[in-house]
Parts: structure tokens; C-alpha cells; sequence
């Protein structure tokens, strides 16, 4: 995998070059998403708190395995001095659903937040598609060293991200289909087992179409470069 701040970059134009990339690509996926082990951090959790539910049926102690859980392993990402977002997030969302369900004595409601959180997200990137301001262009710009220049200067990348997004979005609304009946109709155990099953796959499918999408598409314009290159050009013109 290679680094994004190591990336070979056009002397001219602070771009990356075709050879590296889909690489470039694949470093800036997993820096935004959190990679595998983010997926997975994601993941555990409602597993354990529907294995403890599933065994003794007592949501109080389910949902304070699991919260506890989720924050063991935001503190190991603090000690490894990972970014604060994945650390924190997955903390968070894991204290809502726990509170929720002890408050609510419904163990149902645990998975609720983190449902609705999907279903928001998905319509957000459809949303942001149509109206030419594709959401995952907005969260990899910064990434990627681009901002906002995608959608002015670089319209095969705005195209990208526009297919990106719309794989998101159906991803997650196909997602949202399959367990929001289940949470009217089902019972927790059985909404906990597929909420489980359907944490990683689509994750993974998401990631990799964006993955195909931006590695065809052309290498992203460093605007910092640009700007860090207007500044010496003016400092030496102010020298001369």
C-alpha cells in the first residue's frame, strides 16, 4: 500500500502519475474509512451484544459488554495514536444504541441509531449525487490533497465520485431494506444475527467500487502543491 504523502507527484503539476495510482487510491480508501480493522471494530460489538442477549436474554448487560467493548478498543487506536474519528466514532455510536435500549427496554432499539445513521448516510449520497456535489467527494478531497477541485478543473474525477457516491447510496439503501422490516416485525435476536452478517460485505462492496470508479479515473490535482508553488513563486519575485 502506498502512502498518500509519499506518492509520486508531477513535478509541474503536483499530480499523482499513473504508475502509482491505483495504490494512491487504495491508501486514501483506507485512510478515510478506517480499513479493515475499522469494519471489523464496527462489527464486534453488535456481535457481542447479541450473543450475550441471544445466551441470557438481559439487555442491561449486553449492552454494557458491548459499550465496553467499543471503548477498550477506541482506547487501543489512542495508544496506537490513530486518527481521533475512528476512535471515537465507533464509541459513540455504540454508547446511543446501549442507552437507548436500556432506556427503552426494547433490545431492538440497540441497532435503531446505527439504522437510522445507514439510511440518513445512504440518502445523503444520492442526494449529493443528483445535485452534482457527490458526498464522497467531499469527504476524500482533503484526503487526496484535490479539495474542491474535482468539480471545477478534473470532471472525470467528478464523474467518479458521482458513480462512487451512487454505489454508496444503493449499497446502504439496499442495506436499510433488509433491516428496517426486520426491526418492525422480527425479534432483536434475529435483527442482531443478519445486522452482524450485513456489517462487513457491504462495507467492502462500497469500498471497492470507489476503489475501481477513482482508479480509472484521472490523478487528482494537489491544489496545496499549487498553492505552496504560488507562494515561493511570489516570495522570489519579491526577492528579485
Amino acid at each position: 500500500m502506498a502512502s498518500i504523502d509519499k506518492q509520486t507527484e508531477d513535478p509541474r503539476t503536483g499530480e499523482g502519475t499513473d504508475g502509482d495510482s491505483k495504490a494512491i487510491t487504495e491508501a486514501a480508501l483506507f485512510e478515510a474509512f478506517g480499513g479493515i480493522r475499522g469494519m471489523v471494530e464496527t462489527t464486534v460489538p453488535g456481535l457481542v451484544f447479541v450473543l450475550i442477549y441471544t445466551i441470557n436474554r438481559d439487555i442491561h448487560i449486553a449492552a454494557i459488554a458491548a459499550l465496553s467493548l467499543s471503548v477498550l478498543l477506541g482506547i487501543a487506536r489512542l495508544a496506537r495514536k490513530d486518527t481521533l474519528k475512528h476512535a471515537f466514532s465507533g464509541v459513540f455510536g455504540v454508547a446511543f444504541g446501549a442507552v437507548f435500549a436500556m432506556m427503552s427496554g426494547d433490545a431492538k432499539n440497540f441497532y435503531l441509531p446505527g439504522m437510522l445513521y445507514t439510511l440518513g448516510l445512504a440518502v445523503a449520497y444520492i442526494a449529493t449525487a443528483i445535485a452534482g456535489v457527490p458526498l464522497l467527494g467531499l469527504i476524500l478531497g482533503p484526503v487526496f490533497k484535490e479539495n474542491l477541485s474535482w468539480r471545477k478543473r478534473n470532471p472525470g474525477r467528478l464523474r467518479a465520485y458521482t458513480k462512487a457516491s451512487w454505489a454508496w447510496g444503493l449499497i446502504l439503501l439496499a442495506k436499510s431494506a433488509i433491516l428496517f422490516p426486520l426491526y418492525w416485525w422480527g425479534d432483536a435476536t434475529q435483527l442482531g444475527w443478519v445486522k452482524v452478517a450485513l456489517g462487513i460485505p457491504p462495507m467492502l462492496l462500497s469500498v471497492y467500487l470507489t476503489w475501481i470508479f477513482l482508479s480509472k479515473a484521472p490523478p487528482p490535482i494537489n491544489v496545496i502543491a499549487e498553492m505552496e508553488a504560488e507562494e515561493e513563486a511570489k516570495k522570489t519575485a519579491a526577492a528579485s
